[in-house]
């Protein structure tokens, strides 16, 4: 396997599929299934998933809402979609643990590093939730943060969109696609691939992070095999 042990960064839109709202019970199982594909090559996986399919903080906050209790209540709903991936991936076989920033004993377990590790190395997928625990940070910044952590070889950003562009694919037809780019670069060009904080502790971490369609079958496998699939940011 080209990468040994990943962080997939999953936005919490991506579990709405083609719904409005919520979880879709149908991507969920698609991405279960991509996930169990990896585990089963012996790559060791940690996820982290936002809550915007439920709550964003920063949206309540746009509305008049305090921002730091809109921030808790974002973090709340990163732990409903990890519980709903968690269940997802038992289902499937693949054992799991779901480690909180926040402290939820009866749901999840406390995030302590050494015990996400030791996780891992034993197969077991370790979804983190509940962001960093502090408002303010995004669920971006948590994916960086946490694997550079458990030292992630990668940091796998599944996204609707097959990488990164020169402007949004969606709306500029004549977008070309970057097969791989420079930290660097990305800043000078002013292209989005996650926030600030999160960009700049992966590019002075030199952790390198790969912009992918996740809702692609078969992309997350490839990926892992070292196959040129999505756009790779790299020193």
């Amino acid at each position: 396997m080209h990468y040994k042990r990943i962080l997939l960064k999953l936005s919490g839109e991506a579990l709405m599929g083609e719904q409005q709202y919520g979880i879709d019970a149908k991507r969920l199982d698609e991405y279960a299934e991509e996930i169990k594909s990896v585990i089963d090559k012996g790559v060791e996986v940690a996820i982290v998933i936002g809550g915007g399919n439920i709550f964003r903080g920063l949206a309540g906050a746009s509305q008049g809402m305090d921002r730091v209790q809109g921030d808790h209540m974002g973090m709340l709903a990163t732990v409903i979609n990890g519980l709903a991936l968690q269940s997802a991936l038992e289902l499937k076989g693949v054992q799991t643990r779901l480690q909180s920033a926040i402290k939820i004993n009866e749901v999840a377990e406390p995030f302590i590093r050494r015990r996400a590790i030791r996780h891992l190395e034993k197969g077991r997928v370790v979804i983190f939730g509940g962001g960093t625990g502090n408002p303010y940070f995004t669920t971006d910044s948590a994916a960086v943060l946490r694997a550079i952590e458990i030292k992630a070889d990668v940091i796998l950003k599944g996204t609707r969109v097959d990488g990164i562009y020169t402007a949004d694919p969606e709306k500029h037809k004549d977008a070309t696609k970057f097969d791989s780019i420079s930290f660097n670069e990305v800043l000078s060009k002013g292209l989005k691939v996650m926030d600030t904080t999160a960009f700049t502790l992966s590019q002075e971490n030199e952790l390198p992070i790969v912009v992918f369609d996740m809702n692609t079958r078969g992309n997350l496998n490839k990926i892992v095999s070292g196959e040129n699939i999505g756009t790779v940011v790299n020193v």
